[in-house]
């Protein structure tokens, strides 16, 4: 039977035919395959290589997903990796056909994988990754349902398969469903894994994000998880999102009684951009768009330099008047 690294291999060589197979509405753009991400949405944040010594290799540039064939496919069907094995060997079982003869595959979305990983999670309270997020200065907000710890959860570099400890937090849409899940492995004694990519998002983001707190007429935006949660550690009360990245925060989808989004900018060319382009998208919607900019890179690092009292003190400067009342003075320790 051959093994993971030999159908990979074998993939490879097969690039093109493997990108037609299975992410049929992406196209062919010089030595690359594009598409919008690993189910085969339409767009280019996704490439695979198709020629050379790296055929077969993708990364996705929005999520920094990854990776070879065999991991591609294991994400586009939502499979583990023994099944993504079988999928594989399955695939090249059939006979050699001219490209343009291999019929697409049923629609699929990694969306099932992620809620099938985020049922497998427990609850975050008193595990590895709460004491992980304390030691980045943050406090668990009260509502912790879209946070989540898997003991053992599966990592694909290029070693092959490993587990590790990992944060969980799931990618829902603005009516609460399961879209995706973002997962941060960490080390058994602290921190983040020592991995290429301790960060990875699965499942349909575009336009989705992990939600802290239930939002109405003003809610904040932010690129990372870590961010969101800063800003929560000082404003218990504001609803935030945090969408994963910038190019994700640009395109996030609104609630529709919203009247003012802050948006928790990391302090980068990419975040005043994700600002820029989510007020030209809302300006006919008569949303109040205002940037909140941090100190620092972002307002997760702010925290652990400026602490929370001297941050609430700098929001105060770029929030509304009600608002600072609201989120602020109300929250402020007794």
């Amino acid at each position: 039977m051959s093994s993971a690294a030999d159908l990979a291999r074998r993939l490879g060589e097969q690039a093109e035919a493997v990108c037609r197979y299975y992410l049929p509405n992406g196209r062919r753009q010089g030595r690359y395959w594009t598409c919008g991400d690993v189910t085969g949405t339409p767009g280019r944040s996704l490439y695979v290589r198709l020629v050379g010594e790296r055929a077969g290799k993708f990364c996705d540039a929005s999520t920094g997903e990854h990776g070879d064939l065999l991991d591609l496919i294991a994400l586009n069907r939502g499979l583990d990796f023994r099944a993504a094995l079988d999928e594989a060997r399955g695939f090249l079982s059939l006979s050699v056909l001219p490209i343009h003869q291999v019929a697409p595959p049923a629609p699929t979305n990694s969306s099932d994988a992620a809620r099938r990983l985020f049922a497998a999670s427990k609850p975050i309270r008193g595990t590895l990754a709460e004491g992980y997020l304390r030691s980045r200065g943050l406090d668990l907000p009260s509502d912790v349902s879209a946070l989540r710890f898997h003991p053992r959860c599966f990592y694909r570099g290029p070693a092959g398969r490993e587990t590790w400890p990992a944060l969980i937090a799931a990618v829902t849409d603005l009516d609460s469903t399961i879209t995706g899940v973002h997962r941060t492995w960490l080390d058994p004694d602290g921190g983040k894994a020592p991995l290429d990519q301790p960060r990875r998002a699965m499942g349909h983001l575009a336009g989705n994000a992990v939600r802290l707190g239930v939002a109405s007429d003003v809610l904040t935006a932010a690129e990372g998880i870590e961010t969101a949660l800063a800003l929560k550690t000082v404003m218990p009360a504001m609803p935030v999102v945090a969408a994963l990245s910038a190019a994700h925060l640009a395109a996030l989808l609104l609630p529709s009684p919203l009247r003012r989004l802050y948006v928790a900018r990391d302090n980068d060319r990419a975040g005043r951009f994700a600002v820029e382009r989510l007020r030209a998208r809302s300006g006919a919607d008569d949303i109040d768009i205002r940037a909140l900019a941090p100190r620092t890179e972002d307002f997760n690092a702010d925290i652990l330099t400026l602490g929370p009292d001297r941050l609430r003190t700098w929001l105060a400067e770029q929030l509304a008047p009600g608002d600072v009342q609201r989120f602020l003075v109300a929250d402020e320790p007794r």
